[in-house]
């Protein structure tokens, strides 16, 4: 077995302390590593945030005389963008490009969601520019990333153009497209305009996911119309996308918040029933809602049970059971 296929393999079983024992053993016996076995390593460290050590060895590659590839530039500008450190990303394309190789979709794509992430939408945007000046052509994940981030800025005209220019460009939106710009029409209270959309990626053969269910939830709720956005609730198990505790969280939140508390504890009894993960975020949200509706004494019971429960009240409960005692003129407790 060769030194290479040894150290991809434990490069691809994740087993990072092996993989650099054996690299130092290659350098030890006096071999030199090739571009392919700096990579190899490289890309492994990049996928478990060992990005520090990541660069290290990019840096030794220069000293030893190796040119890094397009997949030793992909492997550290994807992990420095999953890690936030996108300015240290756009330095190495520079890099790359001052070296005459050519980013592709995977380069500029990661580097897009990386200055969608950290908010810098007019970033991300000459990049995309750059991309197509380049002619490469962007893919489903570009997109998505773009919409993101014009959703997030509220930019929702900029983000409905977007995906309707995806398939005259022979790209299909995927269930993570769809529910982005619903979330950005959800956000922006055109829950209707979302629904549209929804119904529209159901007609296309998308299943919707838990995200999207849990988007139009959060959607209905906040225009105040929980009984819509508890039918949405209920369509999930039978469409195959079972609730998670943040479904189940958002309902919760949005039916306290529209005065439907008693309804609330009923789905929040169900829950406690079915021995479902229930955090102190749960807990948390039921009892402000009993607060709001004047239950101050239930919701003080329910707080002082959380102990029993293994449940540690945080900031948010300890200010919301404050709150509620304030507003019933019960300073003293």
């Amino acid at each position: 077995v060769s030194f290479s296929s040894l150290l991809n393999g434990f490069c691809q079983r994740n087993r990072i302390e092996d993989a650099i024992a054996l690299f130092g053993q290659i350098l030890e016996l006096g071999y030199k590593p090739n571009v392919v076995t700096y990579t190899t390593l490289i890309h492994c460290l990049c996928k478990n945030r060992y990005l520090n050590l990541a660069l290290h060895l990019f840096n030794q590659m220069e000293t030893d005389g190796i040119k890094p590839n397009l997949v030793t530039y992909n492997s550290l500008i994807t992990g420095l963008c999953d890690s936030g450190r996108w300015s240290d990303a756009a330095l190495l394309l520079r890099d790359m490009m001052k070296r005459r190789i050519d980013p592709n979709v995977i380069t500029f794509t990661s580097l897009i969601h990386g200055f969608v992430k950290a908010g810098k939408l007019f970033e991300a945007l000459e990049l995309y520019k750059l991309m197509i000046q380049m002619s490469v052509d962007p893919n489903v994940f570009t997109f998505t990333a773009l919409i993101n981030g014009f959703c997030t800025h509220g930019r929702l005209t900029e983000a409905k153009r977007m995906f309707n220019s995806m398939e005259s460009k022979g790209c299909f939106p995927n269930v993570v497209t769809y529910t982005s710009l619903i979330h950005g029409f959800c956000k922006s209270k055109r829950v209707e305009d979302g629904m549209i959309l929804f119904y529209r990626m159901l007609q296309r053969g998308l299943a919707a996911n838990t995200i999207t269910y849990t988007t139009l939830i959060q959607g209905y709720c906040r225009v105040g119309n929980p009984n819509l956005a508890q039918q949405v609730f209920n369509q999930m198990g039978s469409c195959g996308a079972a609730p998670d505790i943040r479904t189940y969280n958002v309902l919760l939140d949005g039916l306290c918040c529209n005065g439907k508390v008693e309804r609330a504890l009923v789905i929040f009894e169900y829950m406690r029933e079915r021995g479902m993960d229930v955090s102190i975020v749960t807990y948390t949200i039921v009892i402000q809602g009993m607060c709001k509706a004047g239950k101050v004494g239930d919701a003080f019971s329910l707080f002082c049970s959380l102990d029993s429960r293994g449940m540690k009240p945080n900031v948010v409960t300890y200010t919301t059971m404050i709150t509620g005692f304030c507003r019933r003129g019960l300073i003293r407790e």
